[in-house]
């Protein structure tokens, strides 16, 4: 038996957007500063998505992080760009999030830096991240 409802769903379905409200945590303290909206909510949540790697943390959904796993010892080239593919698979979920652009990389020693800019609703990002080849 299906669960009976009153809802009535056939003039459709309207898809809303949350606020971004969140608490800010100081990167310099380690401790929550207050909260924020907008540009400064969505700064945050791509540096979480950056730190946070994927479907390593249970905490975190199998979707939130990204995934680093396999670019360990493989071609600088070639680790470049599966970064840059996997930084736009990563930001898809949060729709704030309008992709990455300006994406540069240097190779030294046993890892890659790569410099981005991350385009949002509220504004552009700039993130940089460091990711160990060897």
């Amino acid at each position: 038996m299906l669960p009976a409802s009153d809802m009535d769903l056939s003039q459709g379905v309207v898809f809303q957007d949350q606020p971004s409200l969140t608490w800010i945590a100081d990167p310099v303290t380690h401790r929550i500063r207050g909260r924020g909206d907008g540009w400064e909510a969505v700064r945050q949540a791509v540096e979480i998505i950056l730190h946070v790697e994927r479907f390593r943390w249970q905490i975190y959904t199998p979707n939130f992080g990204t995934d680093y796993d396999g670019l360990l010892g493989t071609e600088p080239g070639y680790a470049a760009s599966e970064l840059q593919r996997r930084l736009e698979d990563a930001f898809l979920p949060d729709s704030r999030i309008l992709g990455i652009k300006d994406f540069r990389w240097t190779f030294s020693g046993v890892s890659l830096t790569a410099s981005f800019t991350v385009p949002t609703v509220f504004g552009d990002v700039p993130a940089e991240m460091e990711v160990p080849l060897a």
